[in-house]
């Protein structure tokens, strides 16, 4: 995967608090429109939009691509979790109890319910301990710890992300 990327309504805002809060490095930033034929051809958005973006590396392994918008008919309420085009964006901790004592000293962030513990009744995943937090500007985000989990599913962790990829078929 080369990134993710999320729209937000205060590219500032955004950027801060993914470098201050988790870490992230920006690498640049970018402008695009209005462009009435270029901007609905190659973005699906309307004729009017413009765009500033910021692109974030998150060591060691992931590129966030955050967006700020503008456009007339814009919509401003963001989905929730069980809406279509829902969305949220996961990390792995090594204890979610530090990460979660952390982001309660961040203004305006919500831990969603404290932290929960998977129980026996998944025996795949048991131990797996996580919480839900949204960001100051409403993004949904998760925080997973696997240390407790006994025999784990064969999930992309820690351990792979210096691993070269091994590919049946070519992606190009």
């Amino acid at each position: 995967m080369d990134h993710a990327a999320y729209t937000v309504p205060d590219l500032d805002e955004a950027v801060r608090f993914f470098v201050e809060v988790l870490g992230a490095e920006e690498l640049y930033r970018s402008r695009r429109g209005p462009d009435p034929s270029f901007m609905p051809a190659n973005f699906d958005v309307p004729p009017d939009a413009a765009l500033e973006l910021a692109m974030l590396r998150l060591p060691p392994n992931l590129n966030v691509e955050l967006f700020e918008w503008g456009s007339a008919d814009q919509r401003t309420q963001h989905p929730r979790h069980s809406d279509r085009g829902g969305h949220h964006l996961c990390f792995v901790v090594d204890d979610v109890d530090a990460a979660i004592a952390h982001l309660a000293t961040i203004p305006d962030v919500r831990i969603l319910g404290g932290r929960k513990e998977v129980g026996p009744d998944s025996p795949l995943v048991a131990g797996n301990r996580w919480t839900y937090f949204v960001t100051p500007w409403g993004l949904l985000m998760e925080l997973v710890d696997r240390s407790r989990v006994q025999n784990p599913p064969k999930l992309v962790g820690p351990a792979d992300w210096n691993r070269p990829p091994q590919r049946s078929t070519p992606l190009s």
